[in-house]
């Protein structure tokens, strides 16, 4: 009995690292305030990709280049540093993508959570994520009869959990199972909402530039 406990510890030793290993948090300084996210330990590549940009400095200056109220606010376009608001915005690379980490069982669209952008599935079939662009979902608020109707012809169903998020805090559910959810807002929800309320223009653009200023690793005081 006892060393088949011991064989069940050494099968569920990984996962429980997983689980025990803190999530890294990142400290985001923008032209309409501050706010912190926490990237998820469960999708790794993401993680990694995200914080090696994170590090290199690669988000400053950057613009929250397309905002839709109670949907999303979408930023990571590199090539909108110093893009002043006259010009249109440039084509993003394609090259650089990162492969899908889908878990639908875990991380949904909830209000808050931190996902990363693609192209469409008819170019992207593989559902492969954007080297740098990510959104942060706003959302509206769900039925019990809407979720069960986003339900329909998936393989998996929402958890009490995610269903309770989705009808008294909102989200996209949508896109629930179709882009890679690595991540989740943890403080700052006032800067969010100031971001999804700025005028946009025809193609959801802001009419006055919102900046990424700065991005840190940051770790909470304890």
């Amino acid at each position: 009995m006892k060393r088949k406990l011991f064989y069940l510890f050494l099968i569920l030793l990984p996962s429980l690292g997983l689980w025990a290993q803190e999530r890294p948090q990142v400290l985001v300084e923008t032209s309409k305030g501050r706010f912190i996210i926490e990237l998820f330990n469960e999708t790794p590549i993401h993680r990694d990709n995200f914080l090696k940009l994170v590090d290199s400095g690669a988000y400053e200056g950057v613009q929250f280049h397309r905002v839709i109220k109670d949907f999303m606010v979408q930023a990571g376009h590199l090539k909108t540093r110093g893009l002043s608001r006259e010009l249109e915005l440039p084509e993003d690379s394609t090259e650089a993508t990162l492969p899908a980490e889908l878990h639908p069982d875990l991380f949904v669209h909830v209000r808050g959570a931190l996902a990363a952008a693609r192209q469409p599935d008819d170019v992207n079939p593989e559902m492969r994520s954007s080297y740098s662009q990510f959104y942060i979902v706003t959302g509206k608020y769900y039925t019990d009869y809407d979720l069960k109707e986003q339900e329909t012809g998936r393989s998996w169903t929402y958890t009490d959990a995610q269903r309770k998020s989705y009808m008294f805090e909102g989200g996209a559910a949508h896109l629930d199972g179709t882009y890679t959810v690595f991540g989740r807002l943890l403080d700052g929800w006032g800067t969010i909402d100031k971001i999804q309320r700025v005028e946009t223009d025809d193609n959801n653009r802001p009419l006055k530039n919102v900046i990424i200023k700065s991005m840190r690793r940051y770790t909470p005081k304890k």
